[in-house]
């Protein structure tokens, strides 16, 4: 049985869902799935667009059986060289052996980094703007170096209105027969897992999505097909304003994060005194986050979104508390920044987390770190609320 369905009169979305993988990159947990997606378009030539992850070769395989209808084919364009993206990219060769195969000279060096096959043979090199006429279509080439790999270009079919962006506007999570963002409420049921996705996957790389995001400016895109998540036909310049300001590590809400690191609950204690008085001073829609039960990538992607950011930890072992340092370290690895923060640090005999805390956040790009913070030993005792009340006003200010 097969499982494609049409985009367009002669576009074909070929790709299929994973819902057993538990870590996607082996790194960030996808409790929904993840889809990876392929498209087959026919033509007087036929052309697939990328191909898939190992794990469902076997319905991609059929599906795009189905989709060429007994032609044959001519193109796969590679728009992105990472495995779960080409790693079924020599079987497809096997199975299709006529089929040359498009991509930047970046691409090829890595084809033969990652297979034996012969390559060269096959090769139709591509560059900035150069254009492939399939009968109906042309499509045409934008390179997208480091979004998020150096290899990376997007295609547009001029013809239909079609992207191929890549990783770009990507999600996380399956796709349950809705292919399409508007076959449900993404803003409500998806932006989360797609801030996710930028953030964790592309958002270190923001200056090489805005410069993708200007090459696509002038084009009259209709449909747009990304490799993981729902394709776009309606509405997407709203999920495109949130790219830009996600690339321009502008945040998307005026609004505070608090993320704790608590051995005993001491620390988280004083975190929740503190949210209590945001509440008071009308602060709405505060994420609070335990750093030792929320995986990393949450909070990135919380981080992202918010202006305020609040960072709450124990000191251990005359360190950051060890999941917090990791939030921390993995916040600098995705290059965030134009935040305001806080600190809030515990130590029972020498508190050394807030210090700690400031000299990793010095490191990093425009991150406003407070002089007012709140120090505790052990727990937080009543002669401290006047402490509690300044941060809280520091941080209302931001707002």
């Amino acid at each position: 049985m097969y499982g494609i369905r049409n985009i367009g009169d002669d576009l074909f979305y070929v790709g299929a869902s994973d819902r057993r993988l538990a870590l996607f990159e082996n790194v960030y947990p996808v409790p929904d799935g993840v889809s990876y997606n392929a498209y087959v378009l026919r033509d007087e030539k036929n052309v697939l667009f990328d191909t898939v992850d190992k794990a469902v070769e076997t319905q991609f395989v059929e599906n795009v059986e189905k989709a060429l209808n007994g032609g044959k084919l001519d193109y796969i364009v590679v728009n992105h060289m990472e495995p779960d993206h080409c790693a079924t990219l020599e079987a497809v060769v096997s199975r299709w052996p006529e089929a040359k195969i498009v991509g930047n000279a970046k691409t090829f060096g890595m084809i033969k980094q990652f297979f034996a096959f012969d390559a060269d043979s096959r090769a139709v090199v591509v560059k900035e703007g150069d254009e492939l006429n399939t009968g109906k279509h042309t499509l045409t080439f934008f390179m997208a170096p480091m979004v998020h790999w150096p290899e990376v270009m997007a295609t547009f079919d001029k013809t239909d209105g079609t992207l191929f962006s890549a990783d770009a506007f990507g999600t996380f999570g399956a796709l349950n027969g809705n292919i399409f963002a508007d076959e449900g409420d993404f803003f409500r049921d998806r932006l989360n897992e797609a801030r996710r996705y930028y953030a964790n996957i592309v958002g270190k790389y923001g200056v090489s999505v805005q410069a993708l995001l200007k090459k696509i400016a002038p084009l009259n895109i209709k449909t747009v097909c990304p490799l993981h998540g729902p394709v776009w036909r309606e509405d997407f310049g709203r999920f495109a304003g949130k790219y830009e300001k996600w690339a321009a590590y502008e945040p998307e809400d005026r609004a505070v994060m608090i993320a704790c690191g608590s051995i005993y609950g001491h620390t988280e204690n004083a975190a929740n005194v503190l949210a209590a008085k945001l509440a008071d001073r009308g602060v709405r829609d505060i994420a609070f986050y335990d750093v030792s039960s929320t995986h990393p990538s949450v909070v990135v992607a919380e981080a992202f979104r918010c202006s305020t950011l609040v960072f709450a930890s124990a000191t251990y072992n005359a360190e950051i508390f060890t999941p917090m340092e990791n939030v921390l370290t993995d916040l600098k690895a995705h290059a965030l920044q134009n935040r305001s923060v806080f600190l809030i640090e515990n130590g029972t005999w020498a508190p050394a987390a807030g210090r700690k805390m400031r000299e990793l956040f010095s490191t990093m790009k425009n991150m406003t770190v407070s002089d007012v913070s709140l120090t505790i030993k052990s727990a937080l005792r009543p002669e401290q609320e006047k402490d509690v009340d300044a941060l809280a006003d520091a941080i209302k200010a931001t707002l």
